[in-house]
C-alpha cells in the first residue's frame, strides 16, 4: 500500500520523465538545424574569404555564438572536413530530385553537372588544406567518389534509356573530364567552366 503523497510524487516524476522524453527529439532537431546552418555559413564564407576566415565571421553569418560553433566543430580541420562532406552530400542528393523534376533525363544531367561544377570551382582551397593530412584527404576523396559516381551513373543510365545520349561513357570518366575543365577556373573570373562542361555534356547526345 502506498503512503499518502507517494502516488502524487510518482505521478510528478512520470510527467517530468515524459516531458524530458518529448523534449529530447526537439533538442536534437535544434542541434541538427544549428549544425546545418553553420555548415552553410562556413561554405559561403570559405568561398569569399578562404578556409582561413575568422571563426567569428562564420558564427556571425550563421547567427550563433562562437561557442555553438566550437561545440559542433572543436577544430578548424573538423569544420573544413564537415563542410566538404556537406557539399558532397548536397550535390549527391540533388541528382534524384533533378531527375524527378526535369523535363528530360538529359536536362537533369546538364543541371546536375552545373551543380558539380559549382562545387569544384567554389570550394576555394579545401583540397589544398586537406592534403596536409594525406590520410584524411584520401578518406574524403573516397567519400567523394562513393557519393557522386553512383548519382552520375544513374543520370547517365536514365538518359541512355531515354535514347538521348550514347552509352559508351562511364560516370567516373565524365566526372574526371568535367574536373579537368574546372582546373584554374577559380583564379580566372573570365573562365566559364559551366559553359565548357555544358559543351561536353551536349557532346554525349546520340547522333541521328
Amino acid at each position: 500500500m502506498r503512503r499518502p503523497g507517494e502516488r502524487a510524487r510518482s505521478d510528478a516524476v512520470s510527467e517530468s520523465e515524459q516531458r524530458g522524453t518529448s523534449a529530447a527529439p526537439s533538442r536534437r532537431k535544434d542541434a541538427r538545424r544549428n549544425k546545418e546552418t553553420l555548415l552553410d555559413a562556413a561554405a559561403a564564407v570559405f568561398v569569399t574569404s578562404g578556409v582561413d576566415a575568422p571563426v567569428r565571421d562564420i558564427a556571425a553569418r550563421a547567427g550563433v555564438g562562437t561557442g555553438t560553433l566550437y561545440r559542433h566543430f572543436p577544430t578548424r580541420a573538423d569544420l573544413i572536413i564537415a563542410v566538404y562532406r556537406h557539399q558532397v552530400d548536397a550535390c549527391a542528393e540533388a541528382g534524384p530530385a533533378l531527375l524527378a523534376e526535369a523535363a528530360t533525363p538529359h536536362a537533369a544531367l546538364r543541371r546536375w553537372i552545373d551543380l558539380f561544377v559549382d562545387f569544384l570551382v567554389t570550394k576555394h582551397g579545401l583540397a589544398a588544406v586537406l592534403r596536409s593530412d594525406q590520410s584524411g584527404f584520401t578518406a574524403l576523396h573516397d567519400y567523394f567518389l562513393d557519393r557522386l559516381v553512383p548519382v552520375c551513373a544513374d543520370l547517365l543510365s536514365a538518359a541512355v534509356a531515354a535514347g538521348e545520349i550514347r552509352d559508351d561513357v562511364q560516370a567516373l570518366t565524365l566526372l574526371r573530364g568535367v574536373g579537368n575543365l574546372c582546373i584554374g577556373a577559380e583564379n580566372d573570373p573570365g573562365y566559364d567552366a559551366r559553359r565548357l562542361a555544358a559543351v561536353l555534356v551536349d557532346g554525349l547526345r546520340r547522333t541521328p
